[in-house]
């Protein structure tokens, strides 16, 4: 009785130890089944790139004071797009008013995959989501917190080759009485409308009541570029401009029901790229990844950036509390005077060009790589011939690298291309790592939700954060302290059969 006793109480024991590991495996089933990739779209109107156009957007988008090299070319611009008028919204009289809940699907936690296609030849990327079943593409940005689309509301003229959203053919979509939306941005384009909630699906994760901002009105610009029919903000809610109340972003609805509380983006330079939720795919970067808090005061994906190196050299002191952003929604990188300077030093012929308000080179020049500091503990590399952004006339190329105007400082579309980044809303954090290059990612072995991909950004995130108290969720524990189990396990029924208890 005594033998049976103390066999059931360590049966019982290891039993309970190894399903306090389940969540991992439980995680693993649902990303296993969870992923699906969308088919690029690709954009038969691109007509080339604009660098000012590019650098006005972004000093405006932060509200940085603009040169008046700028200036001139931004009111020229503005004279060409004329800010929406207001339109009367009257789509909405079947639908009830008053839902205010904002619900992520029930069922067990997963992750979703969308593809990001590059527009304008990368100047921004798309993506495909589901509003209300219906499919939209729109641009991702992790520096805004913003869903508005293109919808049936517009004029037919603002309508004609875009997307639209239509809430009178949706089972769900429901009005958020007396809520509107209007939004600015630095190029002279804009949008505004109502709001109201539907169920919104990116890549299988799934949000059911999800705020959503729907235009009865778009600039020209908009109306013009018919391969993008809204935004999908993926900074902090606290940035959301709905008024009088501000509204939950995608991400933070969607973070309870993701295997882990993350999303990645997988930007790459004239190829289909990917967003994922819920996990981080190991076979995207090289290395591990590193870690850094973030600074989320102002609603961003900020991080302490002070240092930088240029083409391998020494690595150089830049300016002393500088701050800088992850802006998947900024074209260009806007980098404190002193790391510009010397940058563009290394580059011959390149100069402050007054015409166009931004630097130039030959577009012959050799453009050396950039290493820019992250968080203090990581070095980004940015490829030289991603700098070369785009032609001013057939001699002369404007940078991808710009001066800010203000300590702050933006790292867009021209990093991302060469990093792969995580943003974790789990524990305030960012990562990075180097992408693997298409060669030997296609060499590499498919990862899927396996324990390899797991404890490698597990050990990572535990190197670089130090265990921070902010950690993402109780199921982040090593894969491997799961087999080590199941070896015990095994080792005791066998010890139990040969009658050793």
């Amino acid at each position: 009785m005594e033998s049976t006793s103390l066999r059931s109480l360590v049966l019982y024991g290891l039993l309970s130890t190894f399903a306090d590991a389940s969540p991992v495996e439980k995680r693993a089933n649902i990303q296993k089944r969870g992923h699906f990739l969308v088919p690029r779209v690709p954009n038969d109107n691109f007509a080339g790139h604009n660098g000012p156009r590019q650098l006005i957007k972004a000093y405006r988008k932060y509200s940085m004071p603009i040169p008046q090299g700028l200036q001139d070319a931004m009111d020229a611009m503005a004279a060409q797009n004329p800010s929406p008028e207001p339109v009367k919204a009257e789509g909405f009289k079947s639908l009830a008013a008053g839902a205010t809940n904002q619900t992520a699907a029930a069922g067990q936690p997963g992750t979703g995959l969308v593809t990001a296609t590059p527009i304008r030849n990368d100047v921004e990327y798309v993506s495909p989501i589901k509003i209300g079943g219906q499919e939209v593409n729109v641009d991702f940005d992790s520096g805004s917190s913003d869903l508005w689309v293109f919808t049936s509301m517009l004029d037919a003229t603002s309508q004609t080759g875009h997307q639209l959203y239509d809430p009178t053919k949706s089972t769900n979509a429901k009005m958020l009485s007396g809520q509107q939306f209007s939004i600015r941005y630095g190029d002279g384009s804009g949008a505004q409308g109502v709001v109201g909630t539907d169920v919104v699906d990116i890549g299988g994760a799934v949000v059911q009541e999800q705020a959503v901002e729907m235009a009865t009105a778009v600039s020209q610009q908009f109306v013009q570029d018919t391969a993008n029919n809204g935004l999908l903000g993926l900074a902090f809610s606290k940035l959301n401009t709905v008024k009088p109340t501000a509204q939950k972003t995608f991400f933070d609805n969607v973070m309870p029901s993701l295997a882990e509380p993350v999303f990645t983006a997988d930007l790459r330079k004239k190829t289909v790229g990917a967003y994922e939720f819920g996990r981080i795919d190991s076979s995207k970067f090289t290395g591990q990844m590193a870690w850094i808090p973030v600074n989320t005061t102002s609603g961003f994906w900020q991080f302490s950036s002070e240092k930088f190196q240029v083409a391998g050299g020494q690595v150089q002191q830049g300016t002393a509390g500088a701050q800088a952003i992850a802006d998947t929604g900024t074209t260009l990188i806007l980098a404190n005077p002193p790391m510009v300077q010397a940058y563009y030093q290394q580059v011959q012929g390149a100069k402050q060009d007054q015409q166009v308000g931004g630097i130039t080179f030959p577009c012959n020049a050799q453009l050396p790589d950039l290493m820019m500091d992250i968080g203090g503990v990581y070095m980004a590399r940015v490829k030289g011939a991603d700098i070369n952004f785009a032609q001013v006339d057939a001699q002369t190329c404007f940078g991808g690298l710009q001066a800010t105007t203000s300590k702050l400082q933006i790292y867009g579309d021209i990093m991302f291309k060469s990093q792969f980044v995580a943003f974790n809303g789990g524990n305030m954090s960012l990562g990075m790592a180097e992408h693997v290059v298409n060669s030997q990612q296609a060499a590499a072995p498919a990862t899927g939700a396996g324990a390899a991909a797991d404890s490698l950004f597990l050990m990572s995130r535990e190197n670089n954060m130090n265990n921070n108290a902010g950690s993402t969720s109780g199921s982040e524990r090593l894969t491997a302290a799961k087999g080590g189990l199941m070896v015990v396990l095994q080792a005791v029924l066998i010890a139990m059969v040969m009658g050793v208890f």
